[in-house]
């Protein structure tokens, strides 16, 4: 008994993707429009495809939910080039924005603040939103005015590059602030390209 091979499974969905391009139109009548633009009424599929063989040009349903179908003359190649272009362009303007996390003691050196500050500016500028934590540890509780102090004076040193998403708050045991991105146009300089290490 013969067995039918695995791959015919996946075959309609590869069709599926395909575009309806030329032979692969199945319709029996498509509303055509030629390579400029002009409509040229309801025509069987047939003839539709001879009129773009004899222009030297392709057949491409647009719109396949249309009744009839909308088929369009064109250069396939070309508007294939065209649109991954543009999706190349939309996906250059879409900036996944992250939310980076620094942590701080409100005990902390001047040093290691500044560490952190330079990290804060970094992410920034790269037009991610910053969550800002200081942890309180046992008797640490009796100082959040420390804590709530430290998160002021690292909000005002970053207030060139970013606004308050959300003001400092105690939560449990921590302090958390975030802090996003100002909109900029185009896209701002880093402060310093170095990466500090914690």
């Amino acid at each position: 008994m013969n067995t039918p091979d695995k791959g015919n499974f996946r075959r309609p969905e590869e069709r599926r993707d395909q575009p309806l391009l030329n032979e692969r139109i199945r319709f029996p009548e498509v509303r055509l429009i030629d390579e400029l633009g002009g409509q040229l009424g309801i025509v069987p599929s047939r003839e539709a495809l001879q009129t773009a063989r004899e222009r030297g040009f392709d057949l491409l349903v647009v719109q396949p939910d249309a009744n009839p179908p909308v088929a369009k003359i064109l250069d396939f190649h070309k508007y294939e080039f065209e649109r991954k272009k543009r999706e190349r362009e939309t996906k250059k303007k879409h900036h996944i924005v992250d939310v980076k996390e620094i942590k701080m003691r409100y005990k902390i050196e001047e040093h290691d603040y500044q560490v952190k500050l330079k990290n804060g500016h970094k992410f920034l500028n790269e037009g991610d939103k910053i969550k800002v934590v200081i942890l309180l540890r046992g008797r640490e509780m009796q100082h959040k005015h420390l804590a709530l102090a430290l998160m002021q004076r690292f909000a005002e040193d970053l207030k060139d590059l970013g606004i308050l998403d959300r003001e400092p708050r105690i939560e449990g045991k921590s302090v958390i602030m975030i802090i996003s991105p100002i909109p900029q146009k185009g896209k701002p300089t880093l402060v310093e390209r170095v990466e500090p290490k914690e």
